[in-house]
């Protein structure tokens, strides 16, 4: 989804508060990183790391005296409930993609318990798994379709400026994400095209890299199934996946709190 920035060179005044420039830099190097990043696991998982760094330095903005003299003013009341609407939204698709990495990765155990124990209905199992995997996928495509930024906003207060581009950035790096989990461009090639063609992408650092793991371990679980053999996928794509699911949820859960102590600091005010 294509998110408008409102890129603002002048966001603060020309000798700015130390901490509100340090804000400004974390903004324009979300940006910058994020028009040359791809969607894999690595870059994704970055881009939590620098929404992180973002919402905590947007914190400590938000405790200095002429900020929060600058937000309680009469005339900006409108622009915070729109930010603490924004914010209620965020933390709402935050807790469906932590809700979606959970699902996946109980699936992905009860398959993992199977192979250790080397007995138990294998196919039934990946079966319930990708019915699981479209279910989910139906549900975020949901909730991507109704990811948006808050309209018509344009503050010319320096602290209102920054809380409305973080919306955004947010809101551009979840529907990212959500796309990412959710295997969203996984119909265009066929299956078998799919999987005789390893498609490579470029990571932040420029490594050649796998493509995404959630689209691997389905499109391979797909095939086990058409052929019920358990060749058709390897232990180790699964164990990758695993893995990238755990440093994904881990940095939702850093951010979800750092958005959790912005959202307190705006209602306190």
């Amino acid at each position: 989804m294509a998110v408008t920035h409102h890129v603002r060179s002048n966001s603060f005044p020309s000798r700015p508060h130390p901490q509100a420039a340090l804000v400004e830099d974390h903004l324009i190097r979300f940006r910058s990183s994020e028009a040359a990043s791809t969607s894999s696991s690595s870059c994704i998982c970055q881009r939590l790391n620098g929404l992180q760094d973002l919402h905590v330095s947007i914190y400590d903005l938000l405790q200095l005296p002429f900020t929060q003299q600058s937000l309680a003013q009469e005339k900006n009341k409108k622009s915070i409930e729109q930010i603490l609407d924004g914010s209620l939204r965020l933390l709402e698709v935050c807790n469906i993609a932590k809700d979606a990495l959970y699902q996946t990765k109980e699936g992905l155990n009860e398959i993992q318990s199977l192979l250790r124990r080397k007995r138990g209905d294998l196919t039934s199992e990946v079966r319930k798994y990708l019915a699981s995997r479209k279910s989910l996928r139906k549900s975020l495509e949901k909730v991507m379709k109704g990811l948006k930024a808050t309209e018509n906003q344009s503050s010319n207060d320096e602290a209102l400026a920054v809380l409305e581009e973080a919306e955004a950035v947010t809101i551009s790096a979840f529907d990212t994400l959500l796309r990412f989990i959710s295997s969203a461009n996984s119909g265009k090639w066929s299956l078998v095209s799919r999987l005789m063609k390893q498609r490579r992408v470029s990571s932040c650092e420029g490594e050649d890299i796998e493509a995404n793991e959630f689209e691997q371990v389905d499109n391979a679980f797909t095939m086990f199934v058409e052929k019920k053999s358990k060749q058709s996928f390897k232990v180790e794509d699964v164990q990758s996946l695993e893995m990238t699911i755990q440093d994904l949820e881990e940095g939702l859960e850093t951010l979800f709190r750092s958005m959790i102590r912005i959202r307190a600091s705006v209602l306190n005010m």
